[in-house]
């Protein structure tokens, strides 16, 4: 039987997992794909911490020039992550004409079309299943389930250090602050969380799926990013009084000239499927003209997830290099020639319906001066609610919009923030609510 040796650049968490599949489910692979997957290779400048698995003698080394130098070596597999020595590894991997495999989706947001075009002029699989979704299949999904579908919205929950922390918020009220601290006990989010809070994660998920689904170069610096920190139980609670849930959501649409691409917290109502992904959990929703909308959900990260996701690109590599079909699926879903650049559609300038909460002063008056400087930029009202207690002489003011134009929604509410009966910045959260009337 035909024998195909791997190399595992990086021994941390998903690396760990990623041996543990190939060792412990050797026969399984052997039987599935028809031909013997060897892990030759696992390279680590650390040789000496226990992971948990137990390779033989001769695989741990501390020399990944070595596993990228090997003719022998059929598949790379970069589980470094970072954007320098993994960067610089894949380019050579690729050079020496390996199969490369990563789920460094942050190298592959802000470098992904050097390194797409490079690993396509040499002819040879850069696949990155693991770097979106964790275990659901998402890049699949879209490079071959719904080929013969014009992907029409993807909506998704991509990050599960903020879904847990939302959760928490929800479930239990207790602000931000407390949820991220539990989130850092537990070990779902890292001593620095900014990367995930802040929504940079998801950004750079959103990054390549908006290129496969569109057939765009990928475009991170376009995509509009807002994280969770400023969320409250407040108005969490006034969500839920109004039908709805507070989401981190990766929006992307296609607008015919442009494409949308925003990661922002959002109020999708309860009877959204998203709305009940909670704890650590990912899912996303795609829709397509021919297929209709399907959801994809699971575990977005952890050491067997992700480690799942990754052998399973190493499988359809070695299936292609067995039949001789190396190159039979673009690596962006698109032929190369046919992914150009797009238009990503300023935040301004999209329309859609709105939350805001105010902090005023209990006088006559008040309300209607918010509601005419609302007015004055075009913004009509969909409920408005005074809410709650007095604190420090002010009352919540909470309203829900129809549909207006993001820029006009922002103007106005400078000129309400300025008023003196106004207190502090006022909250805005966009809605995704397609049963809403305009």
């Amino acid at each position: 039987m035909q024998k195909i040796f791997i190399g595992i650049l990086g021994f941390g968490t998903v690396g760990a997992g990623v041996a543990q599949v190939l060792t412990a489910n050797r026969d399984l692979l052997r039987a599935r794909v028809g031909a013997d997957l060897v892990l030759k290779y696992v390279a680590d400048i650390d040789t000496t911490t226990d992971r948990g698995v137990q390779l033989a003698d001769g695989i741990l080394i501390d020399d990944a020039a070595r596993v990228i130098a090997d003719p022998e070596v059929d598949i790379v597999v970069e589980l470094i992550g970072g954007q320098t020595i993994a960067r610089d590894l894949m380019l050579k991997a690729i050079a020496n004409g390996k199969q490369v495999v990563t789920a460094n989706k942050a190298l592959l947001a802000s470098q992904g079309n050097a390194l797409f075009k490079a690993a396509g002029d040499q002819g040879v699989a850069l696949a990155y299943e693991a770097s979106v979704g964790g275990c659901m299949p998402i890049i699949k999904t879209l490079r071959e389930a719904l080929t013969g579908n014009r992907i029409q919205s993807m909506t998704g929950i991509l990050n599960g250090t903020c879904n847990y922390i939302l959760s928490k918020i929800t479930d239990e009220g207790v602000t931000f602050e407390v949820a991220l601290a539990e989130a850092q006990r537990n070990g779902y989010a890292e001593a620095d969380p900014s990367l995930d809070v802040d929504g940079h994660d998801t950004a750079h998920k959103l990054a390549l799926l908006t290129a496969l689904a569109y057939g765009m170069e990928i475009n991170l610096d376009d995509i509009y990013i807002e994280g969770i920190s400023k969320i409250t139980p407040m108005d969490i609670a006034f969500a839920d009084q109004f039908g709805y849930r507070i989401k981190l959501l990766a929006i992307g649409k296609d607008r015919g000239d442009a494409i949308e691409a925003r990661i922002h917290p959002t109020m999708i109502p309860f009877n959204n499927l998203l709305s009940n992904v909670n704890s650590t959990l990912n899912a996303i929703s795609v829709a397509g003209d021919a297929v209709g909308e399907i959801l994809l959900y699971g575990h977005g990260a952890g050491r067997m997830p992700t480690a799942s996701a990754v052998v399973s690109d190493i499988v359809d590599i070695a299936r292609d290099l067995l039949t001789g079909a190396q190159g039979r699926l673009p690596l962006l879903s698109y032929q190369p020639d046919c992914i150009r650049k797009r238009v990503v559609m300023p935040l301004d300038d999209i329309v859609m319906h709105y939350y805001v909460r105010f902090a005023a002063l209990d006088r006559p008056g008040v309300l209607a001066t918010i509601s005419g400087i609302l007015g004055k930029y075009d913004i009509s009202l969909k409920s408005v609610h005074q809410k709650g207690r007095k604190t420090n002489g002010s009352v919540p003011i909470v309203m829900l919009t129809h549909k207006a134009t993001e820029a006009h929604v922002k103007q106005a509410l400078s000129e309400i923030e300025a008023l003196d009966v106004v207190d502090g910045k006022p909250v805005l959260i966009r809605i995704e609510d397609e049963n809403l009337e305009d």
